[in-house]
């Protein structure tokens, strides 16, 4: 969506100029960065498949820990941006339009689209290597929804916030991120152990509430614990470690946002406009 966002301001500017037949060149780019995306991701399904054991769960924790890293990076870079990206992005492409380089708007779309890609490998390779086709499905349903709002907001049918968009994915990127991270632990502690590297107390279990039957909703292999655990990192039995590393992320990066945007921008409480009283006529 974040790609498809940014994409959408390109073209929206490109018909404001009267420059629509460029869009040709945005097309080039997006079609670029999604198959170097699709390149990249069955690579790493392919080298992920082949691995087993010890090499399979280090794989599997690096990448998680990784995507946190590329994850955090787009939360701080939408801090940053979110105000200014719309007038950020004219004024690349007029430059390149008025200049003719006409690979700078190829440039500026297979940037935007292939990060995200990237990002969407990371997060997802894990889940298409255990279980493809209900990976793919997922996948199809979010690009399908993405593609529709997007030509909504490309034919000027629906127009969104950005700043708040911005805003309220960040707080989701958060989420996520911390599940990630949390997950990649687990699997380095495992990996760890299973080459015999004791890590001690750091490695026993906080707390352990799954239920015993694994079938029940709310056991991480359930059908509410396995959403759960797909989104949000949830753990009926996690390992301090990963409990330490949770709150840590949420403490330090949650902190960062708050102050970033602020308790008002987050709508974690009423803006000050809302909390205003009439004043008192005088008499």
């Amino acid at each position: 969506m974040e790609a498809a966002l940014i994409v959408s301001i390109l073209a929206a500017y490109l018909k404001k100029i009267g420059r629509g037949d460029l869009n040709r060149h945005l097309l080039t780019g997006v079609f670029a960065a999604i198959m170097v995306s699709l390149v990249a991701g069955g690579a790493m399904a392919y080298v992920y498949g082949g691995l087993s054991g010890v090499s399979a769960q280090l794989f599997e924790g690096s990448a998680s820990i990784l995507a946190t890293v590329v994850l955090t990076y787009m939360i701080f870079w939408m801090a940053r941006n979110a105000r200014r990206i719309s007038g950020e992005l004219e004024a690349k492409v007029h430059a390149s339009v008025s200049r003719g380089y006409v690979f700078g708007i190829v440039a500026l779309a297979f940037v935007a689209v292939v990060r995200e890609g990237i990002e969407t490998v990371l997060f997802l390779t894990a889940f298409a290597v255990q279980d493809f086709t209900a990976t793919l499905t997922g996948i199809m349903v979010g690009a399908t929804a993405v593609v529709g709002l997007s030509f909504l907001m490309m034919r000027g049918a629906y127009r969104l916030d950005l700043q708040k968009f911005f805003r309220y994915t960040s707080v989701l990127l958060l989420v996520f991120a911390a599940g990630l991270l949390g997950y990649g632990i687990h699997e380095l502690i495992e990996a760890a152990e299973g080459s015999g590297v004791e890590i001690g107390i750091l490695a026993d279990h906080a707390f352990d509430i799954n239920p015993a039957d694994t079938q029940n909703l709310f056991h991480e292999k359930g059908a509410v614990g396995s959403v759960l655990k797909a989104l949000v990192g949830y753990d009926g039995n996690p390992e301090w470690l990963r409990v330490v590393a949770y709150i840590g992320y949420w403490v330090v990066i949650g902190s960062y946002l708050i102050r970033f945007y602020g308790l008002t921008g987050l709508k974690l409480i009423p803006s000050a406009k809302k909390l205003e009283t009439r004043k008192p006529h005088r008499s």
